[in-house]
């Protein structure tokens, strides 16, 4: 048959990661700083990334596809080099996508010579050995970090209460899409931008990321009115002059749409704020935090 699938043009693009939470099959991924289509299995061609490009950099291509071709398929991504082929065989190895996988080591064996990589760094992938956070995909597509895990808390001490915990929060609403840009508790204030899954995954969220600032809370992957939020945020930085933006995410790839968000409006507005980004592992602990503006 002839379908329709995602094209990304490597010069266009900038790396800036707009399409990713905006993908709902999860095909997409920034890898070496630019948008690379890890599964063509998964791209539906419906371009719902299309109009989140700013570099118009993504197309939809048709051509010939009357059966799926995973050696064709993981031929044209070895130039992509290691970190897209490891993407797309985790992701084979996630959605239980057996056939194609092994159709896929098979060619890797009978190549290795030309591989940018050892077979042994793909045994030691599939099989637990590597750190893959770059593939975080769930076996019912969508955004990866839908992806179904469960962990032992058996090792984690926790304090004893002394007594309730107060809210470090001193301001209401605190969705995004309900607080008022002009309100005056925002004027000079630092601003915290959380991702809505955060607090729940941080168990010190109140005091570590929320004490001192004013907050506002989103959801890249499935908030609507992206542009309205870009709005709100250049009226924060140049009406409400917040003095800082702390973005705290989680580090599944959708939420990489909000950082994006907030660079977006740095870069249409009239005055620089600094940024800086931390981001949470979906077992609460705080991977990195750094100023990035």
């Amino acid at each position: 048959m002839i379908r329709e699938i995602v094209k990304i043009d490597e010069e266009l693009c900038d790396g800036c990661g707009l399409c990713v939470p905006n993908c709902h099959e999860g095909a997409l991924q920034i890898i070496d700083g630019k948008a690379r289509l890890i599964s063509e299995l998964m791209c539906d061609g419906l371009g719902a990334c299309l109009g989140h490009c700013p570099q118009d950099a993504i197309t939809i291509e048709k051509r010939e596809a009357e059966e799926y071709d995973e050696v064709a398929v993981i031929s044209q991504m070895v130039n992509s080099g290691k970190a897209t082929v490891f993407a797309h065989l985790k992701h084979l190895q996630e959605h239980n996508e057996t056939a194609y996988l092994n159709q896929a080591l098979s060619y890797i064996k009978a190549n290795r010579e030309n591989m940018p990589f050892e077979i042994k760094e793909v045994h030691e992938l599939l099989h637990g050995g590597n750190d893959t956070k770059s593939s975080h995909h769930s076996s019912s597509g969508g955004c990866p970090g839908s992806a179904a895990a469960s962990f032992s808390a058996a090792g984690l001490r926790m304090a004893e209460p002394t007594g309730e915990m107060p809210s470090a929060i001193t301001q209401w609403p605190v969705q995004l899409h309900l607080i008022n840009p002009a309100a005056s508790y925002f004027q000079r204030a630092d601003l915290l931008v959380a991702a809505d899954c955060a607090a729940f995954a941080h168990g010190d969220f109140h005091r570590k990321f929320i004490s001192g600032k004013k907050m506002v809370i989103a959801c890249p992957k499935l908030d609507q009115g992206r542009d309205i939020y870009i709005q709100k945020f250049i009226r924060l930085i140049d009406e409400s002059k917040v003095n800082t933006i702390t973005v705290v995410i989680m580090e599944v790839p959708c939420c990489g749409g909000l950082i994006s968000m907030v660079q977006t409006a740095i870069s249409q507005a009239g005055r620089n704020v600094p940024v800086k980004v931390a981001v949470v592992s979906i077992r609460g602990e705080v991977l990195s935090e750094e100023w990035v503006i």
